[in-house]
């Protein structure tokens, strides 16, 4: 029995297997529930120590701190767990299912970033080259430099902004929150939230050009549009659409068929509910979560495709990208990158640079030891300093809605947990997910 079913079938299957074993087949990940392969030295998963992963899920479930989730791990290629807990709707009753529908929100900007990696390998772009060559009011910005008194002074960037920058959160723009978070907001550019947006990402980045940016180019990582920003290189750089190079160039060979920037009227069942976390316990979002929007995905103007936060997908599908990632570029006969490109972007870029780290969206970068940063990922450089279980070139990230993923090359580990918890309120389940996942590492004898 199979979890994927692209030819429509029925929905509601195989949500109890705890343990979910399978086979990298066409391009696609394959799920079945049967035991695993073995052999001398084989990556495993002890299936027994990763079943303790369904008790600490569901834990979570009971006392009402999370609405409902899915959690994929695979390993060497094989799919060892697939799971669903809690509820896609909590007032509705209606159960998660594991090919549920996610808002992944920033887990869209490896999937950019991977697009901009490619134009790269075709010639069409270079990652030195200064974002005004694709796109001319980035030619010349400005920087607001905050004063004691609480003002700030507009000043010339310091040098143009490149592409390497923007794949590195090294541009200096924000989310809108900076020392000219007035001017932002007066232009109506803050939050990462574009899907109720009735024009086009590229007109929406032309009129960020305009706004002093936080930081100068190089100096600073600093988390913000800077993917919504490469989104619009990718447009002019292929002369695509960013959604249809996307579907075209990234979706449809790895067999990615439930990833989209706005829902299909016919998968509107399988979206989940976003909650939040408040005093009385889960509540429905947006009140109080913001920039929720649970509509405007399914009957939204389906013309902003946001670069940075804008994608709706599975856990299997996120898994079949990642998969790609860990296996050098390539998953079946589909070829997305060479080798030497993953190479380069999983691979710490801030080496070296002093740099003041300004996270004003609270990603936890700028405050977790042992990381790096790579051209869209967060890179582990050191185990020790991090304090917690994983592997040195392990890269990964997460998304607004409470969701996170990991690639552990060294041990052929690929893992995708997704939620829509908003604000979470503190919940330390992606932790325990990361010990229960390491505890569970084994070789076959």
């Amino acid at each position: 029995m199979t979890i994927d079913d692209p030819g429509g079938g029925t929905r509601r299957r195989a949500a109890l297997c705890r343990s979910v074993p399978g086979a990298l087949l066409a391009g696609a990940l394959l799920v079945a529930c049967a035991a695993p392969p073995s052999g001398a030295g084989a990556p495993a998963l002890d299936p027994e120590r990763l079943a303790r992963l369904d008790r600490v899920l569901e834990s979570y479930v009971e006392e009402g701190s999370l609405p409902g989730a899915v959690a994929l791990v695979a390993r060497g290629g094989e799919t060892v767990y697939l799971k669903a807990v809690g509820e896609r709707d909590r007032e509705a009753r209606d159960p998660m299912e594991v090919d549920d529908l996610f808002r992944i929100a920033s887990q869209t900007k490896a999937i950019v970033s991977v697009a901009v990696m490619m134009l790269q390998e075709e010639g069409r772009l270079l990652l030195t080259h200064p974002v005004g060559r694709y796109l001319p009011e980035y030619g010349e910005t400005t920087v607001a430099n905050p004063r004691p008194d609480g003002s700030y002074a507009v000043v010339p960037a310091r040098q143009p902004i490149t592409i390497r920058h923007l794949l590195t959160h090294t541009a200096g723009i924000s989310y809108g929150g900076g020392p000219a978070a007035e001017e932002w907001e007066a232009a109506g550019i803050q939050g990462w939230y574009f899907a109720d947006r009735e024009e086009p990402i590229r007109e929406t980045v032309r009129g960020m050009a305009a706004l002093p940016f936080d930081a100068h180019p190089g100096e600073a990582w600093v988390y913000g549009y800077a993917t919504d920003i490469l989104g619009a290189v990718v447009e002019v750089a292929s002369g695509l659409p960013l959604d249809e190079f996307l579907r075209t160039r990234i979706f449809e060979p790895l067999g990615m068929e439930d990833t989209h920037f706005y829902l299909p009227e016919e998968k509107r069942d399988r979206l989940t509910v976003v909650y939040s976390a408040g005093r009385n316990g889960l509540e429905r979002a947006p009140d109080p979560g913001g920039m929720v929007g649970q509509g405007a995905y399914v009957k939204g103007p389906r013309t902003s495709f946001s670069g940075g936060a804008g994608l709706l997908s599975t856990a299997s599908d996120y898994a079949r990208f990642l998969q790609m990632m860990l296996n050098g570029g390539k998953l079946g006969d589909a070829r997305i990158l060479s080798p030497k490109s993953v190479e380069l972007m999983t691979v710490d870029h801030l080496s070296g640079l002093l740099l003041t780290q300004v996270d004003e969206v609270g990603s936890g970068f700028g405050s977790e030891p042992g990381v790096g940063f790579g051209l869209g990922f967060r890179i582990v450089e050191d185990v020790g300093a991090r304090g917690a279980p994983g592997s040195e070139g392990e890269y990964g990230w997460g998304g607004a809605y409470h969701s996170t993923y990991w690639v552990d090359p060294a041990e052929e580990v690929v893992v995708v947990y997704l939620s829509q918890l908003i604000p979470s309120g503190g919940i330390d389940d992606h932790a325990r997910l990361r010990a229960m996942v390491y505890q569970a590492v084994t070789t076959t004898d």
